[in-house]
């Protein structure tokens, strides 16, 4: 369930909008991006961006430029030095979407799996025990010990299928299996 969830988030993320994809350009990948910069191949050589633990460098840009982050990035040309603490946080925000810590730190997700599957094994067990309470009926006589054992001995009394069967298999003169 939680696989199927997290592949329709991820299509609904990458998805191109109609009016996107009927361009005359005929670049539907630069459509995709819009005006992010493209500043590397990525892990598959396609536009898109997606934060991976393996590959940790997108192909573009997480944010478009906006006129202050493109001043920033002119700044940044210079001495990092002169950049105050929040100009390196706002230009790291625009290529990146979440740090190494962020995207990997664990969600939680385990814990509403584990909850659900045990909802559903709960309710399992309670609809068992009412078939079992409601539906069923009771076992029958013949399924008692002391019934299997007389139904044994009438067979053997009968010997019943005397040459590979069951009477094969007891010695009729001792008395007991042989």
């Amino acid at each position: 369930m939680a696989n199927y969830l997290m592949r329709r988030a991820l299509i609904n993320a990458i998805r191109v909008p109609v009016c996107a994809r009927a361009g005359s350009t005929g670049n539907t990948e630069l459509a995709k991006i819009g005006d992010r910069e493209w500043v590397g191949y990525g892990f598959n050589g396609q536009p898109n961006y997606v934060d991976r633990p393996d590959f940790p460098l997108p192909a573009i840009r997480f944010r478009e430029d906006t006129p202050d982050i493109k001043a920033l990035r002119e700044k940044e040309k210079g001495d990092w030095r002169k950049l105050t603490l929040e100009e390196k946080k706002t230009l790291y925000r625009a290529s990146f979407c979440q740090t190494f810590a962020e995207f990997q730190a664990p969600t939680g997700e385990w814990k509403g799996v584990v909850g659900w599957a045990l909802v559903l094994s709960s309710l399992a067990a309670w609809i068992y025990m009412a078939m079992k309470v409601f539906v069923y009926s009771p076992i029958p006589d013949s399924l008692s010990e002391e019934r299997q054992k007389a139904q044994l001995q009438r067979m053997l009394d009968l010997k019943v299928n005397p040459i590979d069967g069951l009477a094969s298999k007891w010695d009729y003169e001792n008395n007991r299996w042989k």
